[in-house]
């Protein structure tokens, strides 16, 4: 095949020149606009035979051929030595033709062609098209026989086709018969595909979408993989175009150690604010055993999961809008293990829930359901949530005739709180569900009469009611009691925020290349509030920040932020000024201790750190000196102590969006005095990592991320991902090391997983359902 495109590409273009330049005669045939040749001769009243550089022209068909002869009544055109038919696009070169110039249709042998396929623009409202390799594409075809059977549909006997344009075809497909359709379809029988001119797969039976819409329905590409926990596996895929707006997704997943899955997704874009995905898995696992580094074999029982994952958005009447979502699994163990994304899946959680949203000039209104379990073990959980919360706000408004704003806020929340374990053997029930009623007006007054100094003063107050609380003594073996007793609690609040006076330095350097000006900029904040007692406070259940404002305390939040500017100019454009680092350092003081432990402003601030008049002091960096670079440091330091309580710094670079990288480390630090930070065991440290790179035209790249535990001294994760797209074809790969070190129940402690896919032009690709290849272009 690869001989044949090239002498046909070489014939075609020769025949064109010696067209054009070849001294010839022109006849005047019925049924054509022109016939050219050296030589004719009219044999019978209907049949004409022409010699040497035959030209024929009809319509928008031209004919090239050594010999040709007409038959005028039965509108035919046989021709022989050399042959090209150009139409519309489409060419094909043949020893012989035998052709209906009426219909069009005839038959060519020893043949090759091609045609080309133009996808279609993006139509407004249409769903995003999957990740196939989406350009122009020519289809290039030969056969012992062609037979052109309509507008843009060929019959293929002993033949076949394929989407490169090199000399050297990377890839074809060759098959007893083949029936293109250009721009639909084409369907072989006992087809082998070669790559490289060598035989890598036989089919009985093949359908391959050629339609110049981008989304065609048939079956994609499998991508093969492999794993230690699972063994190799094929994942197979069916997809379905429904039709502009929506399409469906058929997955299988064949494991040979453990079973196999099947899955789906279904998506749908309605138009603006109308649109949602859904996709969903089944995994059926048998019973398995595996040799561990020292000879020993332990056994994995099977199971059968699930996993449901979606998200959706509608517009609704009256200015509003609605949102759901869900991440949903029956077994965590099987999440954990399938993941190939490893952030999602240690977060030990699924949830789902949704929302409406809307807003009315003063008012705004949200409802919401919510419902998240998270997981301490593989049967052990936490549920929260709301069933459901509705806030409804009156915005600011300024009171008539006074400097002050007036704005009021309710809500009315079902929460959740309750912990379960499906382990027979230890069927610990806690639930602290609750019903919350809270209603909190305010009235704010903002001093701004000096650019340098502001203030801003507000008075609140609070009325929240329970409808179950806390006794008041623990049970006899020590644990929270829960009663059905309602609660109520009233408080009010009184807060001040100062900022200035606020400082300024400006330097001139006119002949640096980084910038004309620099501005350093300090402003100073102080900002003080008191609450008053709640005497009940102890009684509350804590579920969210509502619940845990901590009564008869007096906080003084103070620092200072530093600001620094630097203004640059470019030949032809106006000057301008940008933030290219922030300095901030703060500190929170309470007269009562016990609020320390309940200010979220500070990470390290939790009901397991001792309580302190001072908290932490919060030292935070964030650089951006160019669109580029991007760095962000966040240091608390224990204000007894001295001593680092922890530590995270990140940082990001992107050049022209063909590099992009992000790095991240955190650390606690080790505080013998201090309750929560004198434990080493319970400390960590870990290192998080990516890095994306890829040619400007999208052809080459690759994705490297990593997880490391410093404290532990061990890689949690490290994943590689590759590939290589050609205009007609393309590869991609993707490996992965994963520790199984949060998950107990597994036989083994590691996992090594690896993933490779193709794509052939006009066919689509796909991501395995635990997310392989997934984030790799093809």
């Amino acid at each position: 095949m690869r001989k044949v495109i090239s002498t046909f590409l070489i014939s075609a273009a020769l025949l064109t020149v010696v067209g054009a330049t070849t001294a010839a005669a022109q006849q005047s045939v019925p049924g054509f606009d022109s016939v050219v040749s050296e030589s004719q001769e009219r044999i019978g009243p209907t049949h004409f035979k022409f010699v040497g550089g035959v030209e024929a022209k009809r319509g928008d068909t031209e004919f090239y051929a050594d010999e040709a002869e007409v038959f005028t009544d039965q509108d035919r055109l046989v021709a022989t030595g050399n042959i090209v038919m150009v139409q519309t696009g489409n060419r094909i070169a043949a020893d012989r033709m035998d052709f209906n110039t009426k219909t069009k249709l005839g038959t060519f042998y020893k043949a090759y062609g091609f045609a080309n396929i133009k996808p279609q623009a993006p139509r407004p409202g249409a769903i995003a098209v999957p990740p196939v390799s989406n350009q122009e594409t020519d289809v290039y075809f030969q056969g012992e026989t062609i037979e052109k059977i309509g507008p843009k549909k060929y019959r293929i006997t002993d033949g076949g086709f394929t989407t490169c344009v090199q000399p050297t075809p990377r890839w074809e497909l060759h098959a007893g018969t083949v029936v293109l359709n250009i721009d639909h379809y084409t369907l072989l029988r006992n087809a082998i595909f070669s790559a490289k001119g060598v035989p890598m797969l036989y089919t009985p039976i093949l359908y391959y979408p050629t339609k110049k819409d981008d989304r065609a329905t048939g079956i994609l590409l499998p991508t093969y993989g492999s794993s230690t926990l699972r063994g190799h596996s094929i994942h197979n895929a069916f997809f379905w175009a429904l039709d502009r707006s929506q399409d469906l997704t058929f997955m299988h997943d064949w494991y040979s150690k453990t079973g196999q899955g099947v899955g789906s997704e279904y998506r749908y874009n309605f138009g603006p604010g109308s649109n949602g995905d859904l996709r969903a898995s089944f995994l059926d696992e048998h019973d398995a055993t595996y040799v561990l580094d020292d000879g020993s074999v332990v056994p994995q029982p099977g199971a059968r999961s699930y996993e449901i994952h979606g998200s959706a958005n509608q517009a609704l009447p009256g200015n509003l809008r609605a949102r759901g979502r869900i991440d949903y699994f029956s077994s965590v163990t099987a999440m954990q293990s399938l993941n190939m994304n490893y952030t999602s899946a240690y977060q030990n959680q699924r949830s789902y829930g949704g929302n409406i949203v809307g807003a009315w000039r003063n008012y705004s209104l949200n409802a919401t359901l919510d419902h998240t379990d998270y997981f301490s073990t593989s049967t052990s959980s936490i549920t929260s949530g709301s069933w459901p919360r509705v806030s409804l706000t009156r915005n600011e408004r300024l009171i008539p005739g006074t400097p002050l704003y007036f704005s009021v806020g309710g809500e009315y929340a079902s929460l959740l709180k309750n912990s379960q374990d499906t382990d027979p053997n230890n069927q610990i029930v806690f639930n602290a569900d609750v019903n919350r009623l809270d209603f909190n007006p305010q009235v704010r007054f903002p001093f701004k009469k000096w650019q340098w100094f502001t203030v801003n003063s507000t008075a609140s107050w609070r009325d929240t009611y329970y409808t179950r609380s806390l006794a008041a003594e623990l049970s006899p073996e020590g644990q929270t009691v829960v009663t059905n007793d309602p609660l109520n609690r009233r408080f009010f609040t009184v807060q001040t925020q100062v900022t200035g006076p606020v400082f300024n330095r400006i330097w001139d350097t006119p002949n640096n290349e980084y910038a004309e000006k620099f501005k350093h900029t300090i402003e100073p904040f102080l900002g003080i509030s008191r609450t008053s007692s709640i005497d009940n406070f102890n009684q509350i259940i804590q579920i969210d920040g509502t619940d845990t404002l901590v009564g008869g305390t007096t906080q003084y939040n103070y620092g200072v932020n530093n600001r620094f500017y630097a203004k640059r100019g470019e030949a032809g454009r106006p000057s301008y000024a940008r933030e290219i680092l922030d300095v901030t350092v703060t500190q929170t003081y309470y007269t009562n201790t016990l609020a320390s432990q309940y200010d979220h402003q500070y990470t390290s601030s939790t009901n397991s750190v001792a309580a302190s008049n001072f908290s932490p002091i919060l030292i935070s960096i964030r650089g951006m000196p160019s669109n580029d670079v991007n760095a962000t440091a966040s240091v608390e330091i224990d204000s007894r102590y001295l001593a680092v309580r922890q530590v995270s710094i990140g940082g990001s670079y992107n050049w022209s969006g063909r590099v992009q990288t992000n790095a991240n480390w955190s650390k606690q630090g080790f505080i013998e005095q201090l309750q929560g930070f004198n434990d080493k065991t319970q400390l960590y440290q870990a290192i998080n990592g990516q890095a994306n790179v890829h040619t400007k035209d999208n052809s080459v790249g690759g994705i490297y991320s990593l997880s490391y535990d410093v404290t532990q001294g061990r890689m949690l994760q490290q994943r590689v991902s590759g590939f290589y797209n050609s205009q007609c074809c393309g590869i991609a790969f993707d490996y992965q090391t994963f520790s199984y070190g949060g998950v107990s129940s597994l036989a083994i402690p590691s996992d090594h997983r690896f993933f490779l896919s193709f794509t052939l032009a006009g066919l689509g690709n796909f991501s395995p359902f635990n997310g392989a290849m997934s984030g790799v272009p093809r």
